[in-house]
């Protein structure tokens, strides 16, 4: 008989309502066999008694339903954001608050990498900007142009934006990418004289770019380098199961994440999600490779996710939103993907059985997600689908009511209130609308099931932060922003936990904690639902058990 090991805690938080709470949990095949107090642990026979958590609160291990592996890889390139933010090996590498800050730091990595020999063929990448924060200000090759003068002003620069929609270049990136006056692709961004700003918004556009110089920054294929980080920051937050909600399942793609998912040393379950948008196979082609793949899942990786965009960023100005449009006048966004080639490729891939996460970012793009689903279900219903609208960030309540008679799901980005919601307060949305952004009261309310995220490394993956995010709805200037939708902590939890794995069609596995699922657990140093609400992103994160494994955070 295979070995049972019992851990004791000083609170289990179950997320479980038929048995909230428990002192001790037997695991037996990385699996929950029992859960309650010492004296019930003897009724699967004998055990061993493991009490390095005695003093630690279990909860279920949390879900990331919406991130990116490159969380790990980025860190390779310059950072360039506003906010300090911390890299895997615990550096912190502080915000930039002005566009000379900004230059300063290129400058700098230019010089270092002509130090190192590597001559200016070779690209500078950074990675983090975003121009919201600077007055109206957009960075442009004028700024760019003034790096890199020791080599002649010949290294291309690649700078990707914080919410990875938009790049910016320099002259030589622009030459390179053969970008000039005469380019007429949508996404490239000119001067008042037709000529290239520099800025390149959205797929189309960014593709010049990279064709020439390969995915940069957050959008870069995942190393095995960076994999070994995002597993260490996965298990720093506490988190057992992540998704890489775009990959583009090439065969290095799934190479590197067969070899890292086949090593009992690695601590997260991972669930790519294949990229069905300017990819390289129709949307026949990728639901067939999407479904081969399928059978290549294990218990630490699992395919079978297909992750479609409609919109933009609402920062970047390249989300699509209803009237009345953009509080400061700026004209509407970019369709990623047209709404009739939306709705067709959707249906092909919903026909091929496949669970499909459709980014939408603004309200006009939420809308035309929801019809066109609702018209693909009348021609080919589908009880049980697990399609989840990811982002939704400004989904109104008439808008979640049809979600939840159509069976859909939300994955909110609660981050942003953090992050964007001053600027969305202030410049994008204007007061009122940015009241419901990420509505989550709201579509708990309307019956449609939840997660929340961190879109990691668009904002850090740390689950008990976007927990925080939605309790509160804080914002730096401390304002409060749309009190109606806050969740409770309980809520919140639920959020990162059974539903995220619900996202994901997992929740018969992962998300509580009770007999028959993964031993997967968060090992937390306090309960979150009895420290202050405002604390809650402040508990200390000790480690994680996936699957039984036990996996203490560096």
């Amino acid at each position: 008989m295979s070995r049972t090991t019992v851990y004791a805690a000083r609170r289990i938080v179950t997320l479980n309502p038929a048995q909230p709470e428990a002192t001790h949990v037997a695991v037996r095949d990385g699996r929950i066999l029992a859960l309650g107090d010492l004296d019930r642990m003897p009724s699967w026979g004998a055990f061993e008694l493991d009490d390095r958590f005695a003093g630690k609160v279990l909860l279920p291990g949390f879900v990331e339903g919406h991130c990116h592996l490159m969380e790990g890889g980025v860190w390779r390139w310059p950072y360039l954001g506003w906010f300090d933010r911390r890299d895997p090996q615990g550096t912190v590498w502080p915000g930039l608050r002005s566009m000379d800050a900004v230059v300063a730091r290129l400058v700098a990595a230019d010089e270092s990498m002509a130090a190192a020999g590597r001559g200016p063929d070779v690209p500078l990448v950074a990675w983090g900007f975003d121009p919201i924060y600077f007055g109206g200000e957009r960075m442009t090759v004028h700024h760019l142009d003034r790096v890199g003068q020791g080599q002649g002003g010949r290294r291309p620069i690649v700078i990707v934006h914080a919410n990875a929609h938009l790049l910016n270049v320099n002259s030589a990136m622009l030459r390179l990418a053969g970008i000039d006056a005469e380019t007429e692709v949508e996404g490239v961004m000119k001067f008042a004289d037709g000529t290239p700003s520099g800025e390149l918004q959205e797929p189309a556009a960014m593709y010049l770019v990279f064709k020439r110089v390969g995915p940069a920054g957050p959008l870069a294929p995942v190393t095995d380098e960076g994999l070994r980080a995002f597993a260490a920051i996965a298990c720093l937050q506490g988190v057992t199961t992540a998704t890489d909600l775009v990959n583009k399942h090439g065969d290095d793609d799934v190479a590197v994440l067969q070899r890292h998912c086949g090593d009992d040393g690695f601590s997260v379950r991972l669930v790519p999600a294949f990229q069905a948008f300017h990819g390289t196979h129709g949307a026949a082609a990728g639901a067939a490779h999407v479904r081969s793949l399928v059978p290549r899942s294990s218990e630490r990786l699992r395919f079978g996710l297909v992750k479609m965009m409609l919109d933009g960023s609402i920062q970047g100005y390249s989300a699509r939103l209803r009237w009345p449009g953009y509080f400061n006048g700026a004209p509407n966004g970019i369709w990623v993907t047209a709404p009739a080639q939306y709705e067709a490729d959707f249906e092909t891939y919903h026909r091929a059985g496949l669970n499909i996460h459709t980014h939408t970012n603004g309200d006009e793009a939420s809308q035309v997600a929801i019809d066109a689903i609702e018209r693909v279900l009348a021609r080919a219903p589908r009880p049980g689908h697990r399609h989840t609208l990811q982002h939704g960030q400004m989904i109104d309540r008439a808008m979640f009511r049809r979600m939840a008679a159509l069976g859909l799901s939300v994955n909110l980005f609660p981050n942003h209130i953090w992050y964007w919601g001053d600027a969305h307060h202030d410049i994008t949305l204007g007061p009122d609308r940015a009241q419901r952004m990420n509505a989550c009261r709201s579509a708990l309310d309307a019956g449609v099931p939840l997660a929340i995220h961190s879109d990691a490394p668009v904002t850090p993956l740390a689950p008990l932060f976007s927990a925080w995010c939605a309790v509160n709805r804080v914002t730096p200037s401390g304002r409060v922003l749309g009190a109606a939708e806050c969740l409770s902590v309980g809520e919140a939890l639920r959020a990162i936990t059974l539903g995220a794995a619900a996202t994901l069609g997992l929740d018969h596995e992962i998300g509580s904690i009770e007999c028959g699922k993964r031993a997967d657990f968060a090992v937390l140093e306090d309960d979150p639902r009895r420290v202050a609400p405002m604390a809650l992103k402040d508990i200390g994160v000790w480690g994680t058990v996936l699957g039984g494994r036990v996996f203490e955070a560096a």
